[in-house]
C-alpha cells in the first residue's frame, strides 16, 4: 500500500489471530513491524515466518508498563523512530451482569483499557518529537452494539472510544493521528472459542463471518499516509452486523 513503505509500526498481541494477520500485512505492504506478544517465543517465531528483515520480536505483556518502555526503548534502537502503533492485545470474558465479578471485571479493564492508554503515553513522546504518528485502536462493534453477556468487555471497549477521540483533539495539533477499527466476527480462536462458525453469521448482510485480513486492510488504511486527514475515525469491518439481520 502506498505509504506504508519503510514505516515503523509496533502491533501488541500480534503472536496470533488479528493481531498476526495485521503484522503480515502491513510488513506484506513494506511497513517494519514490531511483534508485541507476552511469549517472547511466540513474538520470535511469528517474525521469523515474516522475516527479520522486516520483523522485530519483543516481548509486550500490555498490562506492564516497563514492558511498554523496553519494547519501544528496542524499537527506537533499531529503526532510530516509530511511526505507528496498533493497540490490538485483547480479552473477552463472556457472562451474565450479574455472574461476573469484580476481579473479572479489572482483568478486562488492565488489558483492554489501561494497556491502550499506557501504550499511547509510551510512544506519544517520540512522535511528538517526530512531530508525526499514527495510533490505531483496534476495538469491536461491541462499544456501540454489546451482545448479551458482555457488559464488562462492552464496557472497556466504549471507554477507549472515549479515550481515543479525546486524545486525537490533544494530539492533532501535534501530528499525532489516533483512529480505531470496529471489527464484527471475525474467525479468530478468540471469537468461535474452538467451536467452528456459529450459523447466525449465515444470516449478516454479506452472509459469513470475517477474516482477520480484513480487519488488517482497514488498520493499514489508517497507518498508511493514504489516511492522512483521519483522525478520530470509526472504521465499522462487520460485514454489516450490525445493521441487522436478511432473516425475513
Amino acid at each position: 500500500m502506498a505509504g506504508l513503505d519503510n514505516k515503523v509500526i509496533l502491533i501488541t498481541g500480534a503472536n496470533r489471530g488479528q493481531g498476526k494477520a495485521i503484522a503480515e500485512h502491513l510488513a506484506s505492504s513494506g511497513a517494519n513491524v514490531v511483534i508485541g506478544s507476552r511469549s517472547y517465543e511466540q513474538a520470535e517465531e511469528v517474525a521469523g515466518q515474516i522475516g527479520l528483515a522486516r520483523a522485530l520480536p519483543v516481548e509486550l505483556d500490555v498490562t506492564m508498563e516497563s514492558q511498554w518502555t523496553n519494547a519501544v526503548e528496542e524499537t527506537i534502537r533499531k529503526y532510530g523512530k516509530i511511526d505507528g502503533l496498533v493497540n490490538n492485545a485483547g480479552i473477552l470474558k463472556r457472562k451474565p451482569f450479574t455472574e461476573i465479578t469484580a476481579e473479572e471485571y479489572q482483568q478486562l479493564i488492565d488489558v483492554n483499557q489501561i494497556g491502550v492508554f499506557t501504550g499511547m503515553q509510551a510512544v506519544i513522546p517520540y512522535m511528538e518529537k517526530q512531530k508525526k504518528g499514527s495510533i490505531i485502536n483496534n476495538l469491536s462493534i461491541s462499544a456501540f452494539a454489546p451482545i448479551s453477556k458482555s457488559s464488562a468487555y462492552a464496557a472497556t471497549k466504549a471507554s477507549v472510544v472515549a479515550m481515543s477521540k479525546a486524545a486525537a483533539i490533544e494530539l492533532g495539533p501535534k501530528g499525532i493521528r489516533v483512529n480505531m477499527v470496529h471489527p464484527g466476527g471475525v474467525e479468530t480462536e478468540m471469537t468461535t472459542e474452538g467451536k467452528g462458525v456459529p450459523d447466525f453469521y449465515d444470516t449478516i448482510p454479506l452472509g459469513r463471518i470475517g477474516q482477520p485480513v480484513e480487519i488488517a486492510k482497514a488498520v493499514a488504511f489508517l497507518a498508511s499516509d493514504e489516511s492522512s486527514y483521519c483522525t478520530g475515525t470509526e472504521i465499522i469491518v462487520d460485514g454489516g452486523m450490525t445493521l441487522g439481520t436478511t432473516d425475513q
